[in-house]
């Protein structure tokens, strides 16, 4: 099922005559009806319009940023001065404003935290006045019923006023944010659309989540951000950096199949997930473990737990609560009896494909050619290139989900075309090839390659590809490095590299 950012469901096309009376009506009374954050206090003064200046990377000019995008969302006020809202909203933000209610005052204001990850953000206004008239939403301090009823308040495309919506607690489960980001996920029916994303959810006059998506082939299916995610992430950011909740890191399976039971000598009654491939887990499992329990919690045969008010999500959801000194307790059926093993955690593994987060990627200028690593981003950016990626048999296919062989190391790809020169002619190596190797030298790394050149006193330079069929690349190197200057001046190109690779160009030993 695919999950978008940025809906734009029709909240009333196709949706049963009670539901749409039911907005309808839930509209005209609100203003008698709204719940209160204290005796005099309006919810609303609480809730904001953001809009933000963006200027995301582009994949095929590293040097430079992309076209400038102007994005709305929403937020709400919360503890110790602070604006959340969504990381989408913000991410990669040149300019940054935040609009109160019934206001068309635009408060300058600044990204304290961001995790793309599980879609949060941190705000901070410039003139903390703003707080004195505004105060913090109160959190919920748990989860919501199913069916529970909810109102969502946002400023979604279609006017400037703040909106708000009713709709119930759908489901609660336990899935898939962005980035490989697992975490709770609380799905409503209230109509959200584009610009609701980041505004609060309300049940019993406090905030039980945050808008963050919806499906938009869907009719009055969105998403939020549950309250138990955002403390996380909260708590996480406490020492100024954010590192993300603690996961296991270990390819299981159901165990479904009475061959397998009878094989592992599974009882009766007894269930769980099988450990059938140990290449990349953790070295406590063994092949044929059966995880049978994390912690005080059973794992059913589809690795499903029970939690409070008769949920049933993955048992991953209780990694981090479990955690401690970075292991988790899990139960292992092994060589036919029960084991209690302690199984390491974290919240990131150490993979060739690393996301970018909120920064830009890394780039070097040789020349004609533009070299850059290659992040877990390229996945979505060049996801249209994948059949030619297939037929070059190139490693963006086969390494893409390894982890690292040592520290630091990289792919290193052709991020764009040759430039024009005139030391170029005839060479066309195609789009996004992998470098293989220079002068005979391995590259594993951008900085390596940067170093690598930067010392090389060779009469040639030779870039060779791990692609299949792509051109070995030949040039004197007295002329390639002369050349460098001329086409960094003929493109507007300010620096020949990003700033993380001066030391390497300045110390190459």
């Amino acid at each position: 099922m695919k999950i978008n950012i940025f809906t734009n469901n029709d909240a009333m096309e196709n949706r049963p005559m009670n539901n749409a009376v039911r907005t309808i009506v839930f509209l005209m009374i609100g203003m008698l009806a709204l719940p209160a954050l204290g005796q005099d206090t309006d919810i609303r003064e609480s809730v904001v319009k953001i809009f933000s200046t963006t200027r995301p990377p582009d994949p095929t000019r590293p040097w430079t940023k992309g076209s400038r995008r102007d994005v709305s969302g929403s937020g709400v006020v919360i503890s110790n001065n602070r604006i959340l809202t969504n990381a989408h909203v913000v991410r990669y933000a040149r300019e940054v404003f935040v609009q109160p209610n019934n206001s068309s005052d635009k408060l300058p204001a600044s990204i304290v935290a961001i995790a793309p990850g599980i879609d949060l953000a941190i705000l901070k206004l410039e003139d903390e006045s703003f707080f004195d008239t505004h105060p913090a939403a109160l959190f919920s301090s748990d989860l919501p019923e199913v069916g529970q009823s909810l109102s969502a308040f946002g400023y979604p495309i279609g006017g400037d006023a703040m909106s708000i919506t009713e709709g119930i607690v759908s489901r609660i489960e336990y899935s898939g944010y962005y980035q490989g980001t697992l975490g709770l996920r609380i799905q409503i029916d209230a109509p959200i659309n584009p610009g609701n994303s980041g505004g609060p959810a309300f049940a019993d006059d406090k905030v039980i989540g945050l808008v963050f998506s919806g499906i938009p082939d869907a009719q009055n299916i969105g998403y939020l951000i549950p309250v138990q995610e955002i403390r996380a992430f909260l708590d996480d950011i406490e020492d100024g950096n954010y590192q993300g909740r603690p996961r296991l890191f270990v390819p299981l399976q159901t165990l479904e199949n009475p061959a397998l039971r009878k094989k592992l000598g599974i009882e009766s009654g007894m269930s769980g997930l099988v450990v059938t491939n140990t290449k990349n887990a953790e070295s406590v499992f063994k092949k044929w473990d059966v995880v049978t329990a994390i912690g005080d919690k059973d794992i059913d045969n589809a690795g499903m737990i029970s939690i409070e008010q008769n949920l049933r999500v993955d048992f991953r959801y209780m990694v981090p609560l479990l955690a401690h000194d970075n292991l988790v307790p899990i139960t292992v059926w092994r060589n036919r009896e029960l084991v209690e093993i302690q199984v390491p955690v974290s919240a990131q593994r150490d993979m060739l494909l690393k996301y970018l987060g909120n920064s830009y990627p890394s780039y070097f200028i040789y020349g004609p050619l533009v070299f850059t690593p290659v992040y877990a981003d390229h996945l979505d950016w060049l996801g249209r290139a994948l059949p030619l990626f297939i037929a070059r048999d190139s490693p963006f296919i086969y390494r893409r989900y390894e982890l690292l062989d040592e520290p630091g190391e990289q792919m290193v790809l052709l991020s764009s075309k040759l430039f024009s020169n005139r030391i170029a002619k005839g060479y066309d190596p195609g789009p996004f090839p992998i470098l293989q190797s220079v002068n005979g030298h391995d590259i594993t790394s951008l900085e390596q390659l940067v170093r690598l050149l930067r010392a090389l006193e060779d009469e040639f330079v030779i870039f060779e590809w791990a692609d299949r069929g792509v051109e070995t690349l030949v040039f004197e190197r007295d002329q390639i490095e002369r050349a460098t200057e001329e086409i960094l001046e003929d493109n507007g190109v300010r620096s020949q590299f990003s700033d993380d690779l001066k030391d390497a160009w300045n110390n190459p030993q």
